[in-house]
């Protein structure tokens, strides 16, 4: 909660449709339970902290934003929109189709290129009602808009995290701010 704290004011500088809400409930901090209703795996507990600084629009995880993930095996930032809601989906897959060279531009951009990958899934197939052979298909595909940047241990166990992260999420904001624009809210 110190750490959602710290980030809020230089989130609100930079990126003031972001919220860093430092509630144990509700908030930044996502819950610790798991949802055993579908699993094999019945153990109560995730194995691992994770922090959103969602879009002041979002209610969910589906929503613009930031995000640090905490676990034994794995830290890393993330941001983007992690399996977007069908309307914001087909915004942002039409934004691209519209401007590939815009997206391109963005992924392109050596400060993001030096820190953060794309992840997420992908459609083995064109979505319905985009052309197969358009030249960004491959993007269009996404399922996720994310981009990811690995932390090693000593990055979250040493002074200066909150440095360290503004530092990366600094050298991702066009991403967030096009994916914002196609789906027609501020960043």
């Amino acid at each position: 909660l110190a750490f959602i704290r710290a980030m809020g004011p230089r989130l609100a500088a930079v990126a003031p449709s972001l919220e860093a809400l430092d509630k144990k409930a509700g908030g930044s901090l996502m819950r610790i339970y798991r949802d055993v209703r579908f699993s094999k795996d019945k153990t109560p507990y995730k194995t691992n902290v994770g922090i959103q600084f969602r879009h002041v629009s979002g209610k969910d995880v589906h929503a613009p934003g930031l995000y640090l993930h905490l676990a034994g095996d794995e830290i890393f930032l993330g941001m983007g929109m992690w399996r977007p809601d069908r309307e914001p989906l087909r915004a942002i897959r039409e934004a691209i189709a519209e401007d590939p060279d815009g997206w391109q531009a963005v992924l392109d951009d050596p400060t993001f290129k030096g820190t953060w990958r794309l992840g997420g899934e992908s459609l083995k197939r064109a979505p319905r009602g985009f052309d197969p052979e358009h030249p960004a298909i491959a993007e269009i595909r996404r399922k996720d808009f994310i981009a990811i940047c690995t932390l090693d241990r000593d990055a979250v166990t040493t002074p200066g995290l909150v440095d360290r992260v503004m530092a990366a999420y600094d050298a991702g904001y066009d991403l967030c701010g096009y994916l914002c624009a196609a789906i027609g809210q501020p960043f």
